[in-house]
């Protein structure tokens, strides 16, 4: 998975909480970047037919990029699951956001044969919480 993963991911994941465009504000706080630096691959995102940016009123990703964000949390649920299911790793989300954009399609194939994913991701992912609903894991522990 790459940044631009990351930020399709990102702008799916605002437009399913916000329930339309993800601002460039809300998109740049979700990944810790600056303002200009979300804009910019906003423009790169536009260049490549995954999003349109409306001014003023926020980004959306277009069939293109919405196939390829779903796939883009997809990797990183399989990811977190791997993290904090079969390795017990307490800072699971924290680790996972490190490895997401290392981990490549074949790798994550290869962990989703040892976590035995739902037929349901990425619907199972809730961003109000940050986590696959298939986590398995104390209530407490959802809440980092």
């Amino acid at each position: 998975m790459n940044t631009a993963d990351q930020y399709v991911k990102a702008i799916y994941l605002l437009q399913e909480m916000e329930d339309g465009p993800a601002s460039t504000g809300a998109l740049a706080d979700m990944l810790n970047v600056s303002p200009a630096s979300a804009n910019e691959m906003i423009g790169k995102l536009e260049g490549r037919g995954l999003a349109e940016h409306e001014k003023y009123k926020g980004v959306r990703l277009t069939d293109e990029g919405i196939i390829n964000a779903r796939e883009a949390l997809k990797t990183y649920c399989i990811i977190e699951r791997f993290l904090a299911n079969v390795l017990d790793v307490e800072e699971f989300r924290a680790e996972a956001r490190e490895l997401e954009p290392v981990i490549d399609e074949t790798v994550a194939e290869r962990l989703d044969t040892i976590i035995e994913r739902n037929a349901e991701c990425p619907d199972c992912f809730d961003p109000e919480t940050d986590a696959c609903e298939f986590l398995e894991l104390p209530s407490e522990n959802l809440a980092d």
